[in-house]
């Protein structure tokens, strides 16, 4: 008898034992979550974090204070496809061959002097995105809006996929939609609809987590939110930078991303989630102007690439801080790798770097350049639009930023432009032929990265060219 009570005691205290340590297990995490927040067309200047006084982010603005803002940070393109390419691969664009969106002969033949490089539309298995090293290291991935390299991103990685695959922006923000396959009744609204789809798949899903929230907000069409639209058509204007209709959709998004963060503090994994916010590029010029920024979305100076950035992580990235190094969002790829404490595959010869040991305030970057290569054409819009010429927002060309100095090459003419944007942010005055040697310094820099990394520039002749029409 005494030998049983002894057994049973014995197995009781291994029941209880196991049981803690399972408890243990599960309420313990070894990597961060990680919610990687990519905006469409969100301008740099447009969040009221980085100085917006008519359009209201009061839930982006209180998240940028609780980690880092780069003042100074860039998408890897002047459009979309490409930008979200270098994002995923942490590749330049000639890299992975994703050069802009559709076509490379945009805008009217006859207006095109060179025959532009061919454009691939779909991201090419043969690269390692983001989602599938992350996945491969226990990471369940959900995507959850535009994606835009693939018809289906659980193709490239990604184990849940809401509302992605080819399209690049909605038939309307109201259901039914036309390109959209998402279950939705009708009139109800996508950025909402996606992030309470996105939340679901959050409830029912364990940890860690990395998700690639990109909602098609604030992307063209422009469609109200019907219920703020009074608000903004009664405040004070700023020329240019005050499109009602517009406000509304970009405190939509930011009113969604609230619903988010309030989510991660109910379930308690906000302390141990990584949010990076951006937007894939530039704002659309005609719909909001990016001063002091010049140009807008499609564009190489500043307003088609500069975009707002913050890196959140309780307890490992001060709040409040800033920093004005020059990054780019092929960094992304890299910085998560390093903080997730995942090994980087030999061979995946990443074009970004790091930023942890900058968001961790462990060390500062060296000054080094970045580059962004277009060899094709993008059409203007609308003819005010503050480009090199009113009938494309890009002719063909590359960029070099380095330090506060930033020169742009065209190839059509060989026009080379040089900027101080350090006194000069607006890009107005090209300083190319006043300072030859430091024109000289960059634009071999520019021709040496060219080469290294076998950067195909646009050289035949196009026959339908009319010169006159320039």
């Amino acid at each position: 008898m005494k030998i049983k009570l002894a057994l049973i005691v014995s197995l009781l205290f291994a029941m209880i034992s196991c049981g803690s340590k399972r408890s243990s297990n599960t309420s313990v995490q070894t990597k961060p979550n990680i919610i990687l927040i990519n905006i469409d067309d969100l301008g740099w200047g447009e969040p009221s974090f980085m100085g917006s006084t008519f359009y209201e982010t009061p839930i982006i603005d209180n998240l940028s204070k609780q980690g880092m803002v780069f003042t100074n940070a860039y998408a890897a393109a002047a459009n979309c496809a490409p930008s979200r390419a270098s994002l995923m691969t942490g590749k330049w664009t000639q890299r992975h061959g994703i050069l802009t969106v559709g076509s490379s002969e945009r805008g009217k033949s006859e207006d095109r002097k060179l025959i532009p490089v061919a454009n691939s539309t779909d991201i090419d298995k043969k690269f390692l995105l983001l989602p599938q090293l992350l996945k491969q290291n226990g990471y369940h991935t959900i995507h959850a809006g535009k994606w835009h390299l693939s018809d289906d991103p659980m193709q490239n990685g990604f184990a849940s996929n809401i509302g992605g695959s080819h399209a690049g922006h909605p038939s309307g923000y109201h259901a039914p939609f036309k390109n959209i396959d998402i279950v939705a009744n009708d009139g109800e609204r996508l950025t909402g609809l996606i992030m309470d789809k996105l939340i679901q798949a959050l409830e029912k899903n364990g940890e860690p987590f990395f998700v690639n929230y990109a909602p098609y907000a604030v992307h063209t069409p422009i469609q109200p939110v019907d219920s703020l639209l009074e608000k903004y058509q009664t405040k004070e204007k700023i020329q240019g930078k005050s499109n009602p209709k517009y406000a509304t959709m970009i405190e939509d998004v930011d009113t969604n991303i609230g619903k988010l963060i309030t989510h991660l503090k109910r379930t308690d994994q906000f302390k141990n989630t990584i949010i990076i916010f951006t937007s894939d590029n530039g704002g659309l010029f005609f719909v909001s102007n990016q001063h002091p920024l010049r140009a807008g979305k499609g564009s190489y100076y500043e307003g088609g690439i500069r975009v707002p950035f913050f890196v959140v992580w309780e307890g490992k990235i001060a709040n409040g801080s800033k920093d004005s190094t020059p990054v780019s969002n092929m960094d992304i790829y890299p910085s998560l790798l390093e903080m997730a404490d995942i090994d980087v595959p030999i061979d995946l010869n990443l074009d970004g770097k790091s930023l942890y040991p900058v968001v961790s305030k462990k060390e500062t970057f060296e000054t080094r350049p970045l580059f962004w290569h277009f060899p094709v054409y993008l059409q203007a819009i609308t003819k005010e639009n503050e480009n090199r010429d009113p009938k494309f927002r890009t002719r063909p060309g590359s960029v070099i930023r380095y330090g506060k100095w930033k020169l742009h090459h065209y190839f059509e003419d060989d026009a080379l432009e040089l900027y101080n944007l350090e006194d000069d942010i607006g890009e107005k005055n090209n300083l190319a032929k006043n300072l030859p040697k430091k024109t000289e310094e960059l634009y071999k820099l520019l021709k040496q990265w060219r080469a290294d990394t076998n950067a195909p520039i646009p050289t035949e002749d196009n026959p339908e060219y009319l010169e006159s029409t320039k």
